[in-house]
């Protein structure tokens, strides 16, 4: 069985090349079954497959018969409608160990833009989740991942990892108070109800702005998020309407297309009176349109302008770092030693399997045999000596045959092996 990895994430491919390979949860199931019906062939059965998609990264993780890391690039470049060497110039691809390595320094907050951020962990149990419901993960997968989810908890439990943490909600605000001499008179709008929404208006309620919106696709969700600051709700349809209002906006929806243009962004600054707002765009693909940020009295800030303000505190962590890649060392070795054990030419999975089944059909022998000599009226007594005598005889055929074959050191070899197996002392 091999395992592959391919990905982009923030270091390696620009923001709007990321976007171009986002997949909503909703969308990972039916594009799980296209990548495993484009990667089997007549000879090879489907693989095992997953897809972590955030904003910071895309990335593929499959387990297969053979390796197919260049079909796999072939279908991504298809799927993100960009040409397999444009692809490649921003990729990154894995095998086995170095694979194994990757997802666990991934699920330990080790390789996010926010180094030790826990956010990442959950998005990789949903991914997780959504490919298991869609019936795309097998024992390979399945232990990569539940093994990756065990070392980010004992590198969060055992390190200092997540200290001096500042999230990206958390510098959005840092950013905001930079702009606004006093936040507890500014208006924020907050446009999605999702995860990372959530956070970013938790952390400017505690600020306690002058007032809180929440703009979204479906008003339930949106209710319920602002009951919790004391906020009010409005559809995405009226947002072009009122976005003059806010001083702050922070937008983060799945779309895939950008909701708040150029021409809404110019109408509403001339009803500001050229007042400045402050926009920070956490989507991927983006929300905001680029061309706003030329805009003289606007300040957008994307994911990725972002990066240097949470790289605040990194020193600090790096202690925390070198701590966290030994718990990553010892979960790697673990996973390629289960690996080791299930190869089909030297691991020791498929000879027990092949003993099971041997032994197996010694047993259905032997009974097949017993429930005749019944069916024939013999004694019961003298019908279960026979299959117990049956089943010694067979099992211990082979060790017999090898005692007498060969010359006197295989002889004593064999011995010493026999003896072993068969002549263990009950503890």
């Amino acid at each position: 069985m091999a395992v592959w990895a391919l990905g982009i994430n923030h270091t390696t491919a620009p923001l709007d090349l990321r976007g171009r390979f986002a997949f909503a949860l909703d969308q990972i199931a039916p594009t799980l079954a296209g990548l495993r019906s484009a990667l089997s062939s007549p000879v090879a059965r489907q693989p095992e497959a997953a897809i972590i998609s955030t904003c910071n990264r895309t990335e593929i993780y499959c387990a297969g018969d053979q390796q197919a890391v260049d079909y796999t690039v072939d279908w991504m470049a298809q799927a993100g409608g960009v040409s397999p060497a444009l692809l490649r110039s921003h990729a990154y691809t894995l095998h086995d160990g170095l694979a194994a390595r990757h997802v666990f320094r991934v699920a330990s907050g080790l390789d996010s833009m926010v180094l030790g951020e826990a956010q990442i962990l959950g998005q990789m149990k949903d991914a997780v989740r959504v490919a298991d419901e869609a019936g795309a993960l097998g024992s390979t997968l399945n232990q990569l991942f539940q093994r990756s989810f065990a070392v980010a908890k004992e590198v969060r439990t055992a390190t200092e990892i997540g200290t001096h943490s500042i999230s990206m909600a958390a510098a959005a605000v840092r950013l905001a108070s930079q702009l606004f001499e006093d936040l507890g008179e500014v208006k924020v709008l907050f446009v999605g109800a999702g995860e990372m929404i959530e956070l970013a208006a938790t952390h400017f309620a505690a600020r306690k702005p002058k007032g809180i919106a929440i703009a979204n696709r479906t008003l339930e969700r949106g209710e319920k998020l602002a009951s919790r600051f004391g906020g009010e709700v409005m559809r995405l349809a009226d947002l072009p309407a009122r976005l003059h209002e806010f001083d702050a906006i922070v937008s983060c929806t799945a779309s895939t297309l950008p909701i708040i243009g150029l021409g809404a962004v110019e109408r509403a600054l001339k009803q500001r009176k050229h007042r400045p707002m402050f926009m920070v765009d956490l989507a991927v693909p983006r929300d905001i349109e680029p061309e706003v940020k030329a805009l003289e009295d606007v300040f957008l800030y994307t994911v990725d302008d972002l990066a240097s303000v949470v790289q605040t505190g990194q020193a600090q962590r790096q202690a925390a770092v070198a701590q966290a890649e030994v718990i990553i060392d010892a979960g790697v070795q673990s996973f390629l030693h289960w690996m080791g054990q299930r190869d089909p030419v030297h691991g020791v999975v498929p000879l027990i399997r092949q003993l099971n089944t041997q032994a197996d059909a010694w047993r259905q022998a032997e009974l097949v045999r017993a429930r005749k000599l019944l069916a024939r009226g013999e004694d019961v007594e003298a019908v279960l000596e026979a299959l117990s005598k049956g089943l010694t005889q067979k099992m211990l055929h082979g060790a017999m045959a090898e005692l007498h074959a060969g010359d006197g050191a295989a002889r004593e070899q064999a011995a010493q092996t026999i003896s072993r197996l068969f002549l263990r002392k009950e503890r």
